[in-house]
């Protein structure tokens, strides 16, 4: 049977002038918030909502500032700037205590989130992401900003697509594989806030400032990511002081390629973290 049921309304808060488009399901007594990666909007979260919500979480998931409905501030943008927006979003929210999922770019926001605002968290959960590019991610990443205003950003997301997933997934999953290129290349993304998001993953580095991360803390990485290689997630494991490490199967997008999986992991964390 199809479900009917209407999605919930999209609703705007203007945190320091800046709009952030954000949706809050569900009614659970704890909330776990959720922060998308480079070029990605609320919908990223398709696959991992439903199971939140009937696990009885309630959700938040918004646009980041330079996608989706949010407003496109003029850049360059930094993963602090970025989880201070957060920041403002769930005060206004009056949301306490909750738990924090950020993937690839997200969890590179929620490492700064956790160091400036530990006081907010319940705990913290980084997915596919690291506290520096390094060298390899530094190379892709600048050829991706010499490739956006020469080619657009969807040619680029085309391209990132071959990166995200797996060989077996292009093999065996054809039709999934064509819709998610699709949509890729269907991205309106100006060029400007995409390079505007880019500078900050470019730039981020928390490698010095793991020890401070004190959140409980699971880092989780799609087990055949070679677009953030499982390595650099090792290593922001390694550099935050009892963190859990779980690999699940697939590549960057796991959270696609594998939801049940990434999903699984996720809340077995979650669950355990209960007061």
């Amino acid at each position: 049977m199809t479900d009917t049921t209407p999605a919930p309304a999209r609703t705007e808060i203007t945190v320091d002038g800046v709009r952030l488009n954000y949706r809050l399901e569900g009614e659970g007594p704890q909330t776990v918030v959720l922060i998308n990666g480079l070029a990605d909007d609320l919908d990223t979260w398709a696959y991992q909502v439903p199971d939140l919500l009937a696990a009885g979480y309630r959700v938040l998931s918004f646009d980041n500032r330079g996608i989706g409905a949010s407003d496109t501030p003029a850049g360059p943008y930094t993963t602090a700037r970025m989880a201070a927006d957060a920041k403002g979003l769930v005060d206004a929210l009056g949301l306490t205590d909750f738990h924090l999922l950020g993937v690839s770019m997200g969890g590179m926001i929620a490492q700064e989130y956790a160091l400036a605002y530990p006081q907010d968290l319940a705990s913290l959960t980084l997915a596919c992401t690291y506290a520096a590019p390094g060298p390899f991610c530094s190379r892709m990443f600048a050829f991706w900003g010499d490739l956006a205003p020469k080619l657009g950003v969807p040619f680029v997301m085309r391209d990132v697509s071959l990166w995200a997933f797996t060989v077996p997934f292009f093999e065996e999953r054809t039709d999934e594989a064509a819709e998610f290129e699709a949509g890729m290349a269907q991205l309106t993304m100006p060029v400007e806030a995409y390079l505007a998001q880019l500078h900050a993953i470019q730039v981020h580095d928390t490698t010095a400032r793991l020890a401070e991360i004190t959140v409980p803390t699971l880092v989780l990485a799609g087990e055949e990511d070679i677009l953030i290689p499982v390595r650099l997630s090792r290593r922001l494991h390694e550099g935050i002081a009892g963190s859990q490490f779980v690999t699940v199967p697939g590549g960057h997008a796991s959270l696609w390629e594998s939801p049940e999986p990434f999903n699984a992991a996720v809340l077995a964390f979650l669950q355990s973290r209960q007061s």
